[in-house]
């Protein structure tokens, strides 16, 4: 099934090609790898329904597949495709510390916002919540990386968890990097502060005064919605 499965993504993302919107893309987001010139809400579409049609047996074939997408792609969407298999429904049970290679390797090889991002906050931060014992030592050590995405990953994980943020891995996450002078860890920790602020905005902000050394970028971002 994992080989029809691979051949229908590529076959729909060409039915759904659109060779004026596909430059666009490619030069919006600085890819080297072209587009097919597929929107989003298109490609989710075109993603429900082969993984409708093409079930997969077992979580060795799920990984399988989603690698298969992922290393063989010759168009960015083809990738996207292998990161909306990893979050499909049907395998949620499947979701486990086992896919972290998985996702190390799409944001290592990935290295760009697009791909981390949504495997960073949508992969790797429920599986923390999850399995804390496991993740927390190893975000520990990407928050230290030579791997500035690895990095990003550590930040901006926990997005979304509101009260169940473990705060001092943040804090760790964020000392790492805030002399780091890329605007994609700046931006991270800007972002990550920002949407902490929402539910624990004391929090952030005594973090904030705490920490002179914040990038203008990232104390911008974070107190964007707070009065200090």
């Amino acid at each position: 099934m994992s080989a029809e499965l691979v051949a229908a993504a590529r076959a729909g993302l060409a039915e759904l090609a659109d060779a004026e919107k596909a430059p666009q893309m490619q030069r919006y987001m600085k890819s080297a790898m072209p587009y097919r010139g597929v929107a989003t809400p298109a490609r989710r579409k075109l993603a429900n329904r082969l993984f409708r049609a093409h079930p997969l047996a077992d979580v060795a074939e799920f990984t399988a597949v989603a690698l298969q997408l992922w290393r063989e792609a010759t168009y960015r969407e083809e990738r996207y495709l292998a990161i909306d298999l990893t979050g499909h429904s049907a395998y949620r049970s499947w979701q486990s510390p086992g896919l972290l290679d998985l996702y190390e390797e799409m944001i290592v090889t990935g290295a760009w916002w697009d791909y981390v991002d949504e495997v960073a906050i949508r992969r790797v931060g429920p599986l923390l919540r999850a399995e804390p014992g496991v993740l927390e030592p190893i975000l520990r050590r990407w928050a230290v990386d030579e791997d500035h995405w690895r990095r990003r990953t550590s930040i901006i994980c926990q997005i979304g968890a509101k009260s169940a943020t473990d705060t001092a891995l943040l804090t760790t996450a964020i000392e790492a990097s805030i002399d780091e002078p890329d605007f994609f860890l700046r931006k991270a920790i800007g972002w990550a502060l920002r949407e902490l602020a929402k539910t624990d905005p004391e929090w952030v902000l005594a973090f904030a005064g705490n920490h002179g050394g914040l990038s203008p970028l990232s104390r911008r971002e974070a107190l964007k919605h707070l009065k200090n």
